[in-house]
């Protein structure tokens, strides 16, 4: 008996047999969207700090070696969270780190500080928490007796240092807008004073950034600018101590921690010797 032909099933029962495996697909992807939203919200995060971090890493492996460069630029990172925590802590909005190497790093203010304590204290957030990152180095030398982490601790000390320079908008720049803006004029010298024992590019472009906020002093100030600057007390005693008292901790520290540059290979391998 011949068989009957086939005969196509009908376009309802086609339509019921694509759309099962279509409606669990589009249920995977929107569970997968779900979890991957918060990762996704957060790439350019990602990227822009996390790239950049790479990038500066991979430039100062050619000049010191990956071990060097991998903690130098981690000891960057927590000196800018320092400035991040505080900021986020004062309520004002602020961007991701970005590294640029050679220049260090940054995070861009989204809003204005309202007036100079606060900004004071942005100002300080990053030397402060980065100062323990050179803490933090030097008690790993003392307890592994290896020298990168006494050259990494001195490195921190040092730049932690510079950035208390009191110019412009150097970290030492935004603190004493709560101690004394004149103080100003005494980074601006100790700059120019610099020039002359070794002429350094950065150094220029902090002195030519510096320059409109220390023409500042000289002119009439507006009301708005005078009681952005008005400071109490207490608020100056409590700044100055945090400030100078900083200072002599990381001149200590670099004394503490002062190797010979010799002790570190070009490979990031370290030789013998000691910190002193």
């Amino acid at each position: 008996m011949p068989s009957a032909p086939n005969t196509p099933p009908p376009p309802q029962s086609r339509l019921k047999k694509w759309l099962g495996p279509l409606g669990a697909l589009g249920l995977l992807l929107w569970k997968f969207k779900a979890v991957a939203a918060p990762v996704l919200k957060f790439f350019p995060v990602l990227l822009k700090t996390g790239g950049t971090m790479l990038l500066t890493i991979g430039v100062y492996t050619l000049v010191f070696g990956w071990k060097f460069a991998v903690g130098f630029v981690l000891l960057l990172f927590v000196h800018e969270c320092g400035h991040l925590i505080a900021a986020r802590w004062l309520g004002l909005k602020v961007g991701a780190p970005v590294f640029i190497p050679f220049m260090g790093a940054f995070i861009a203010l989204r809003d204005a500080p309202r007036n100079a304590w606060i900004e004071a204290w942005v100002g300080i957030g990053g030397p402060l928490l980065g100062s323990l990152g050179g803490v933090a180095c030097y008690g790993l030398f003392l307890a592994t007796d290896q020298v990168l982490f006494a050259a990494l601790a001195w490195m921190a000390f040092f730049l932690n240092l510079f950035n208390l320079a009191p110019i412009g908008y150097l970290d030492g720049g935004r603190i004493v807008t709560a101690i004394s803006p004149w103080l100003w004029l005494v980074g601006f010298a100790v700059m120019v004073g610099m020039l002359f024992v070794h002429v350094n590019l950065i150094v220029i472009l902090i002195l030519m950034l510096s320059i409109p906020r220390v023409l500042s002093l000289f002119r009439k100030q507006s009301d708005e600018e005078r009681r952005y600057f008005e400071v109490e007390p207490w608020q100056r005693v409590t700044m100055s101590t945090l400030y100078f008292g900083l200072v002599a901790a990381l001149l200590f520290g670099m004394k503490m921690a002062h190797v010979d540059p010799n002790t570190l290979r070009p490979d990031g391998a370290s030789v013998q010797g000691s910190a002193k």
